[in-house]
């Protein structure tokens, strides 16, 4: 136990020493961009042509909390990736270190990529479609300004850690620990699931807004199958010939004569 503790310590000091260091970063950006909340509004405010209201006092704060929030946790991400390959740079060999960080620089563009896609066209989708279907019915929209950022706001998060699914896929492949016969054998299961967290995370979880959640993460999965199949780790003979490892063996009885 004596042997055990003291590496056990060095880790949690070494995770609560990074924590700490992405916790400053998070803290220095939400404040550098809580001064621009009023353009970050108004940016996810064009697909709506008109005024967003407040209906509370502190409606309109907390929206600029939100959106300032989002903001900082995406302008900290190269931090937030480096200190993470830094905890775990010490556990990986020289070979696997020279591609730990074009990893992370993936995984950073994916994580934007989703940003983007959603931003320029998933979202503006939706609003349309919802503004839309009120006005053909002789509605005036009135959207508060809160309900409008956190509408945007659990888009933009969903969609950045979806594009992360077909990298972690091809690198749980590349590992071993999944193939893609696995995943493809799994694709009805990850419609369902895909259908399941769409209805879970979607603000209305109506059909159409399911869908466009939906259809993306079963699409980002299809490309995870084809990564982890090009790129995944391939199955050695001995694992295809599950028998080959006993060849040659000479059976021995308990006093270590040879059996009939």
């Amino acid at each position: 136990m004596a042997g055990i503790l003291p590496p056990l310590a060095r880790h949690i000091s070494a995770v609560k020493r990074r924590l700490i260091v992405i916790g400053i970063t998070l803290l220095a950006s939400f404040v550098l961009t809580f001064a621009y909340a009023p353009d970050l509004v108004a940016w996810l405010k064009r697909p709506f042509q008109d005024d967003l209201i407040f209906y509370g006092p502190t409606e309109a704060l907390f929206a600029s909390l939100k959106v300032s929030l989002l903001a900082g946790v995406i302008l900290s991400m190269p931090v937030i990736l480096y200190q993470c390959w830094k905890f775990v740079e010490p556990a990986l060999l020289p070979k696997e270190q020279r591609w730990a960080i074009p990893l992370f620089a993936l995984a950073a563009g994916f994580f934007a990529l989703g940003l983007v896609f959603c931003n320029l066209v998933i979202l503006p989708l939706v609003i349309h479609f919802f503004v839309s279907f009120g006005m053909d019915r002789e509605l005036t929209p009135q959207l508060a300004v809160g309900t409008y950022i956190d509408f945007n706001v659990k888009f933009l998060l969903v969609f950045g850690f979806a594009f992360e699914l077909p990298l972690a896929l091809t690198l749980l492949a590349r590992i071993g620990v999944l193939s893609s016969r696995v995943l493809a054998s799994y694709r009805k299961h990850a419609i369902m699931v895909a259908l399941i967290l769409s209805a879970i995370i979607t603000p209305d979880a109506t059909l159409f807004t399911m869908l466009l959640m939906a259809v993306p993460l079963i699409i980002l999965y299809e490309i995870g199958i084809w990564g982890a199949r090009f790129f995944g780790k391939q199955p050695s003979q001995n694992q295809n010939e599950p028998g080959m490892n006993l060849k040659g063996i000479t059976p021995v009885g308990t006093a270590g004569h040879r059996v009939r």
